[in-house]
């Protein structure tokens, strides 16, 4: 199938994020669809438990992430009656990662191994990938599409043109419970030795330039 993504964008623009998911869904057969049961993670995970009921949700669990986020996993996949399927990295290589704290010498390696690489081989099963990108957490977010095409497959951001009000609301107004390490000012959250307290993604790899796990680049 054959996808004008410029169209797309145009279509989906307009409309509630309920109906974006929704023709996103109705558009294309399959869709790979990924949580990181972040801050915001709630709102697109409420959205999907409502238009598509017990579609597969995927988690990468790297083995690095704070008890508390797990905690939260649990939560919303008991609340929402979500069906997550947690994807973790090879064995071996996430064990050398650990073994050389390879975080702090090759954060970027690091993320390949633990976040890239365990969905690579499920990528190539889909032509388009919703995840729950929100632009207002950096500079890179702020420039992407609805659906932006990438070297592989296209890739959908229902939310990407929301802002922190609008989520807080959202979740206010369903009663979403709210990931505990917010409380501690936490505003992004990834792998324990990569993240601290900090707005937007300021707390993320903030001893370094990067920005991104690699996921979404």
């Amino acid at each position: 199938m054959v996808v004008d993504k410029t169209e797309l964008n145009r279509t989906l623009s307009p409309k509630l994020v309920d109906a974006r998911v929704a023709q996103v869904f109705n558009t294309f057969k399959e869709v790979l669809v990924t949580s990181s049961f972040g801050t915001t993670s709630a709102v697109l995970l409420h959205i999907i438990s409502r238009v598509k009921p017990g579609y597969p949700v995927c988690f990468i669990d790297t083995g690095y992430h704070f008890e508390e986020t797990l905690a939260y996993k649990k939560q919303l996949t008991e609340l929402l009656d979500l069906n997550v399927i947690s994807l973790r990295p090879d064995r071996s290589k996430h064990q050398e990662t650990r073994e050389k704290e390879l975080w702090l010498s090759d954060p970027d390696q690091c993320c390949d191994i633990n976040k890239v690489q365990p969905i690579q081989d499920l990528k190539s099963k889909y032509k388009i990938w919703m995840s729950g990108l929100i632009g207002f957490q950096n500079q890179y977010r702020r420039n992407l599409n609805i659906v932006t095409e990438k070297t592989e497959m296209l890739r959908c951001y229902p939310l990407i043109d929301w802002n922190k009000g609008m989520v807080d609301e959202y979740m206010e107004v369903y009663g979403l419970p709210r990931n505990p390490l917010e409380e501690q000012g936490y505003s992004s959250i990834g792998c324990t030795h990569c993240t601290m307290p900090g707005r937007g993604r300021e707390g993320r790899w903030s001893e370094d330039m990067k920005t991104e796990c690699g996921l979404h680049r």
